[in-house]
């Protein structure tokens, strides 16, 4: 585990950063009723973290299911570790008379923890976090901070030198009288991240047959798909980073026997990337060479190609207290003929209209303009309906809209274990 990030505006939080301890002394039940109604009021904003411990683990605050009620909004944003585990970025943000008071916290777990680690891990993170807070209500009189000794941080000392690797491989047998389904698929990853270096290392495939029997005869189906993708990238500095990427393909599905492209790629970050689980603004220029030798000819009279392209990506992710902004566009064409083009964008939307009121929007557009692999000939009816090989086309949209409304007490401080979460009620 790994704590840092501690405000500099407070010094009790110095020392609780060392192992704190926190206990109530005994109070009449009078009392603690008369305190607690002038606790802070807080709001968790987190999608990954088991609520109802966090409740369970820091009475000594309101819990509050809008944020907008809430002396405290506690933001926290997850990312992935160079050794598998997870980054928790803790944001305390002040509302109210608390608007003064903002702190910014990091919780690392390591992949080898427990659900249970994990959990403990962030929840005395955000104990320590909220302690400025409850420190000026009445509610500190029942609060007391025990400090442990002091342990100095040493350097690590890793045998696999920051490298970790993942495998997997998996087999599907789905069998009926008239019906069957055979596929295997496999993974490998491996990746190096440092804060100066990042090195991911990925190859996949997937094999599919399916036999289907009818009283006109037997269709048999057969898709089979790998892929391989290398990054390696290098730190330039708070705002920029260069690199080099390596991608190798094979789709009986796109008409491609194999297909290379390396390319150099530089990207530009408008905000630090020390900002990164709150902000970013990524402009990422590509420029490579690709060969594609074809299993069928294409409608372009090819068997194979030597391609030469470029894309210009730009990505916004925003993560705000009034909610969050995932959004990419992205273009590409072939030098050797413009017309020969793509255009990508894809976004996801989640913004809290007003107390209770959720908007969340999903969207996806493509304009298609360069499906050179298209194989020649016309397709069969079973080839169109199986998804065996790819169909010409202009476009692909999708689109979805969610809109949720919360009413009720704003309270949320029990929690009730019994029959799970809803009940038998699932929806």
């Amino acid at each position: 585990m790994r704590i840092r990030g501690l405000p500099p505006c407070s010094v009790a939080l110095l020392g609780m950063l060392f192992l704190p301890a926190l206990s109530f002394p005994q109070e009449p039940a009078s009392n603690i009723t008369l305190l607690k109604q002038k606790a802070p009021k807080v709001y968790i904003d987190c999608d990954r973290c088991d609520q109802d411990y966090i409740r369970t683990e820091i009475p000594f605050v309101n819990y509050v299911r809008d944020r907008k009620e809430a002396d405290v909004h506690v933001l926290i944003t997850t990312q992935s570790t160079g050794s598998g585990g997870t980054e928790y970025t803790i944001a305390f943000i002040g509302q109210g008379a608390f608007a003064s008071v903002g702190s910014k916290l990091i919780y690392a777990s390591n992949t080898t923890d427990t659900e249970e680690e994990i959990r403990r891990g962030y929840v005395a993170v955000i104990k320590m976090g909220l302690l400025p807070y409850a420190a000026q209500t009445p509610i500190r009189d029942l609060i007391s901070v025990e400090f442990k000794e002091k342990v100095n941080p040493t350097d690590v000392v890793d045998p696999w030198k920051f490298w970790v690797f993942s495998a997997g491989f998996g087999v599907d047998f789905d069998h009926e009288s008239q019906q069957k389904s055979d596929s295997m698929e496999f993974m490998f990853t491996a990746n190096k991240i440092t804060p100066d270096i990042k090195i991911r290392l990925g190859a996949g495939g997937q094999f599919e047959n399916d036999r289907y029997e009818y009283d006109e005869g037997t269709i048999t189906s057969k898709a089979d798909e790998g892929s391989f993708a290398g990054l390696i990238a290098k730190s330039l500095g708070e705002h920029w980073s260069a690199g080099f990427s390596l991608e190798m393909n094979t789709s009986t599905y796109h008409n491609v026997r194999f297909d290379i492209r390396p390319a150099p790629v530089l990207e530009y970050n408008l905000f630090p990337y020390s900002e990164s689980t709150r902000r970013q603004l990524r402009f990422q220029y590509r420029i490579g060479y690709e060969y594609v030798k074809y299993r069928n000819e294409t409608i372009y009279e090819k068997t194979r190609e030597n391609l030469l392209g470029h894309s210009l990506t730009v990505t916004l992710e925003v993560k705000e207290p009034w909610g969050s902004i995932s959004a990419s566009l992205e273009g590409s064409h072939f030098f050797h003929n413009v017309k020969f083009n793509r255009l990508e964008f894809d976004s996801e939307i989640s913004f809290r209209i007003f107390k209770g009121l959720d908007l969340n929007i999903d969207a996806r557009y493509e304009r298609v303009r360069d499906q050179l692999s298209l194989e020649k000939g016309d397709r069969t009816l079973e080839e169109i309906l199986l998804r065996q090989k790819e169909l010409a086309t202009e476009y692909g949209l999708s689109f979805s809209v969610n809109l949720s409304y919360t009413f009720g007490s704003i309270f949320s401080n029990v929690v009730n274990p019994r029959f799970g979460s809803l009940g038998h009620i699932d929806f």
